[in-house]
């Protein structure tokens, strides 16, 4: 521990608390759902690539998230994993630490602006089906997504440079799995107040802004939905959305209450529950939420089952 991080090379990162056969366990669980979430992202990107009819934006944005959610997963768990297995606490350079959060926030941020697009897309699909081809053409998805990124990465480079540019001289110990920028402002000697407000506005920004169109267009999709006379018809149309309402609402609800407060540095307990649930838990389980309630999926998965293992029956 030091006195000074003025000129701090490292901070170590306490981790998990418990014994070592505790830590141990851990490792194995979250290595099966890192492991998990890898393989099946990784089909939802190929089957995508491959299945032509998967060839359509709705899809495409799907490739895209679960892309970040790989990233977003790789970023955090392989050096949480590598923490439970040393005796000791885990210590992590300046420069990774820098890295990570800015990787963190800015793949994060990137996610949350293209949910808020496949929202609009889904507006599209249902509420204005006919001109769906035109106004949602090949352009306009690549326009999207690049946007997307550019912003996502572009908007968190003030707010992490801001975060180091604080003195940290009450010790180099964060109580966390990984360089959390709400732990690194407890170890600040400055005074935080403005800045956790200016990162406050910024979540706001960011989280409530991506999550304003989704609420507009869900409004206007159950409105339509509604006004179909089957049940049939309603069903068919609500599917084609449940799966992204369902990541939405997991996605969104763990980041509102990890973001989106006046106070960055929370407890370390609660910080530590939302932040697996952020990195771990929603990335493993969106495969699932996009296959299961997708039949569209379903099939092309089946089919490409097929084509790789002939001895797969139907």
């Amino acid at each position: 521990m030091m006195s000074n991080l003025s000129s701090a090379t490292e901070f170590c990162l306490l981790g998990f608390p418990g014994s070592q056969e505790l830590h141990h366990i851990l490792f194995a669980v979250f290595f099966v759902f890192y492991s998990v979430t890898l393989m099946g992202n990784t089909v939802i990107i190929v089957i995508v690539c491959v299945d032509k009819r998967l060839h359509s934006p709705m899809y495409f944005f799907l490739g895209h998230l679960s892309a970040l959610e790989i990233f977003v997963t790789t970023i955090i768990v392989p050096v949480m994993l590598w923490g439970l297995l040393l005796p000791g606490m885990q210590t992590i350079s300046l420069a990774a630490c820098v890295t990570q959060l800015f990787l963190y926030l800015a793949v994060g941020t990137t996610e949350f602006a293209l949910l808020g697009a496949m929202a609009v897309d889904r507006y599209v699909a249902v509420c204005n089906p006919l001109r769906y081809n035109i106004i949602m053409n090949s352009r306009t998805c690549i326009w999207v997504v690049t946007v997307s990124w550019m912003f996502g990465f572009l908007s968190e480079i003030w707010p992490v440079y801001a975060t180091f540019q604080f003195t940290f001289c009450k010790s180099n110990v964060l109580d966390h799995f990984f360089c959390d920028r709400g732990q690194l402002l407890k170890l600040s000697c400055d005074d935080t107040l403005f800045a956790e407000f200016v990162l406050f506005l910024m979540a706001i920004v960011i989280i409530i802004g991506s999550l304003a169109p989704t609420i507009i267009s869900y409004t206007y999709i159950i409105s339509t939905i509604l006004k179909i006379p089957t049940a049939s018809g309603r069903r068919k149309a609500f599917s084609t959305c449940a799966s992204h309402f369902t990541f939405v609402v997991i996605g969104h609800g763990s980041c509102l209450f990890l973001f989106v407060k006046p106070k960055q540095t929370q407890a370390a307990e609660y910080n530590k529950i939302v932040s697996l649930l952020i990195s771990v838990l929603t990335p493993f389980l969106n495969p699932f939420i996009f296959t299961l309630r997708n039949d569209k999926v379903k099939e092309a998965l089946q089919d490409q089952m097929n084509r790789c293992c002939p001895l797969v029956k139907d």
